[in-house]
């Protein structure tokens, strides 16, 4: 990959540093720097391969009629689980209880790392990914799915309305996660991502989640953690940027 870069670089700089007209850069690529990157680059190769598999797949997939339920593989995966929390309404109250809990701690540790140890970060990327959460559940409301099964102490409690896309459950509990690991408190994120993976298939299991809800939260969990330490990092920056003009201003009162 190294020798790939040095030979794009040359053909913009004549190879001698000067810019300048030159062949395109993929006729200076060997065999041997193909058979580099796919031994030591495998997996943005396996992504690549990836790519032209489901271009196949989508252009000739049957699409699902207007009228028929959305295909979902996750429900096809936890079918027999549906009907278990179907035929025991007592055991589906039961994991409810349990993953309210479960949202309770999230938000206790959330809110926690603000208020008891002064870091902010998972709090900020709680506010940024509930709001965007809140504008494109209601830009898309999509369809409870038929087969749902609701409970009174499953969160929200009470059996109220939310949106559907994409879940909170999830994000929330992949920010909680990344902030632990961030303080190396690793088994505490052990235990959250294991629990995060039971929510996510009994969320399945009673329809309260299509499969692509729960791969967004996911996404949007490690998403607005990012932005979060950016923008702490941009505020940090502009603070002390202040703090720099004020010295300067003090010091040129003084003199």
């Amino acid at each position: 990959m190294e020798n790939i870069v040095k030979k794009t670089d040359d053909c913009y700089t004549n190879g001698n540093g000067v810019g300048g007209k030159s062949k395109a850069s993929f006729l200076t690529w060997t065999m041997r720097d193909a058979v580099f990157v796919a031994r030591y680059h495998w997996i943005p190769c396996f992504f690549a391969v990836g790519v032209l598999f489901f271009m196949g797949v989508e252009y000739t997939l049957q699409m699902v009629p207007a009228k028929s339920e959305p295909f979902d593989i996750g429900f096809v995966a936890t079918r027999s689980l549906n009907r278990v929390l179907a035929s025991s309404p007592d055991l589906n109250t039961l994991l409810a209880a349990l993953n309210t809990v479960f949202v309770a701690m999230q938000t206790t540790y959330i809110v926690w790392t603000w208020l008891m140890e002064g870091r902010p970060r998972a709090t900020i990327s709680a506010c940024f990914m509930f709001t965007c959460r809140g504008i494109l559940g209601y830009s898309t409301q999509l369809p409870l799915p038929q087969d749902f099964l609701g409970s009174g102490v499953d969160f929200p409690v009470g059996n109220v309305s939310f949106f559907l896309f994409y879940s909170g459950h999830v994000a929330g509990s992949m920010i909680a996660s990344l902030d632990m690991r961030r303080m190396q408190r690793l088994r505490l994120a052990m235990l959250f991502d294991i629990l995060n993976i039971l929510q996510s298939i009994r969320l399945l299991g009673t329809r309260g989640h299509y499969t692509i809800d729960l791969a967004v939260g996911v996404g949007a969990g490690i998403l607005f953690d990012s932005l979060a330490g950016k923008y702490e990092e941009m505020m940090s920056k502009r603070h002390n940027l202040a703090n720099g003009f004020s010295l300067i201003s003090k010091d040129s009162l003084v003199n």
